[in-house]
């Protein structure tokens, strides 16, 4: 018998019209769960959540808290696996918010952050999973980047096995084709610009460099394997 446990704690930066938002939805979650299944009883408070509250989170003709409810994997037990605590206001007018908790809900808190704290993105997060015992599989960790357009997740099994890769094939993150200029240094292949800085290189696998077709440049073009710290 073991238990394992997914952990995180992190602070970040908000306005304060932003924590007044998280205090609402946290009383809001609350008034679900104890009203359990009358929807009638939870409607009942909807409108004292403010109309911008009705914005972020819209209701649907059978649920007042139907766009809450999104925020959740199950709807019918939205519950926040994690605590939140909140700072005085600083003179700017910013509120330190705290997330932290042993059964992390990172998932809510992620989608949670990206509906109610705006000003904080693009932000990010790491977890950590372990067990209370030293079982093989149970530990590791991972991070969460949060951005208006969209939520991304990492785990370090994705971040190790890439790690191995590159130690058997230096071409495991790709390759870009490069020129080099006496002037300027090292050139690389774009299809928009033709050969610009490293960091707008088009990137080809092992199968799209053997068939693309080589420009025509001051120089011989060559191909070099993506430098791994640019290529997770």
């Amino acid at each position: 018998m073991s238990n394992s446990y997914i952990k995180a704690a992190f602070d970040l930066t908000v306005t304060i019209a932003e924590a007044d938002m998280l205090r609402r939805v946290i009383a809001a979650v609350e008034l679900i769960d104890e009203a359990g299944g009358a929807i009638e009883d939870r409607g009942a408070h909807w409108p004292s959540l403010g109309p911008d509250f009705a914005t972020l989170f819209p209701r649907s003709d059978e649920n007042p808290f139907a766009g809450l409810l999104d925020l959740f994997d199950d709807p019918q037990t939205p519950y926040l696996d994690f605590d939140v605590g909140f700072s005085e206001a600083d003179q700017p007018g910013q509120v330190l918010v705290t997330f932290s908790g042993e059964q992390f809900g990172i998932d809510v808190a992620a989608k949670l952050i990206q509906r109610c704290a705006r000003s904080a993105l693009p932000f990010g997060f790491e977890w950590a999973s372990d067990c209370d015992r030293l079982r093989t599989g149970e530990f590791g960790g991972g991070y969460v980047v949060i951005t208006e357009l969209g939520i991304s997740y990492g785990h370090t099994s994705q971040l190790l096995d890439r790690a191995i890769a590159r130690a058997r094939d230096e071409g495991a993150d790709g390759f870009v084709l490069a020129v080099r200029d006496p002037q300027h240094g090292l050139g690389f292949w774009n299809d928009a610009a033709s050969f610009d800085r490293l960091s707008c290189a088009r990137v080809f696998s092992e199968a799209e460099a053997a068939h693309h077709d080589m420009p025509i440049a001051h120089d011989q073009p060559e191909w070099i394997a993506m430098p791994a710290p640019l290529r997770l």
